[in-house]
């Protein structure tokens, strides 16, 4: 199935994560709190940590950190309580945003992105006034190149629900999100180790913007992900570099 160009985004995006890099291990040790909270402190039984603490390793967190985490998230140690928050707006051009936050004050939090909206050209939505607009899933791109017989054979076998080519030459594999981790383990136990792997609200269908659009959406889009309770912001705009 052909898609539309995707690795110039992709390694956009990777690029503007790099630049904030020290930012990475607050938002994964928050992570693995409120997994831990929900599900138990035992990766081996909870899906969630497992995922949060791959993210931790892959962002170079100490493991005292991350036991840390766990310990204070399960009751062992005394320590704030974050609960999960979604908030949906608009931005440029009516471009759909969805901002994922963890919080201890819910009330800090929303005036703040409420603030960012407002200040930098979007407008702040209702819960549901995005959403659907967006998927729940898993997701693994791998760099143009990769063998795309071998992605859909392994993918579709493990339970993947869709293979992308695109017009790049990167190949996207979409899994229902239950399903993500045995997709992964999969792939990676065929030797094909994806660029992104995670577990995402993909937009339905993306919207072009260049020039001054591009430059306003994207700066809204830094302001909301340098909040310091958002966890992850998803969008359906594609940026002109």
């Amino acid at each position: 199935m052909a898609g539309h160009s995707k690795w110039a985004n992709i390694q956009h995006r990777k690029g503007r994560q790099d630049e904030k890099r020290q930012r990475i291990w607050t938002r994964v040790m928050r992570e693995i709190m409120v997994a831990a909270r929900l599900g138990g402190g035992d990766v081996a039984t909870n899906p969630r940590l497992r995922l949060a603490v791959e993210k931790g390793k892959a962002a170079n967190m100490p493991l005292e950190n991350v036991k840390y985490g766990i310990a204070k998230a399960t009751g062992n140690l005394e320590g704030v309580q974050y609960e999960e928050v979604r908030y949906e707006g608009y931005g440029i051009g009516g471009a759909a945003i969805i901002i994922d936050c963890m919080t201890d004050n819910k009330t800090r939090t929303v005036a703040e992105v409420r603030h960012a909206f407002v200040k930098h050209g979007g407008n702040m939505g209702t819960e549901g006034s995005v959403a659907f607009q967006f998927k729940h899933c898993g997701q693994l791109v791998f760099a143009p190149g990769t063998s795309e017989e071998m992605v859909m054979e392994v993918a579709l076998e493990a339970g993947a629900d869709d293979v992308i080519t695109h017009d790049d030459g990167a190949i996207e594999v979409l899994t229902p999100y239950t399903a993500f981790e045995a997709v992964k383990n999969a792939l990676e136990g065929a030797g094909l180790t994806a660029e992104i792997a995670e577990v995402t609200m993909r937009a339905d269908n993306m919207i072009d913007m260049t020039g001054n659009d591009a430059a306003r959406m994207q700066k809204l889009l830094d302001v909301l992900e340098d909040l310091d309770d958002t966890q992850d912001v998803f969008h359906n705009a594609s940026l002109e570099e």
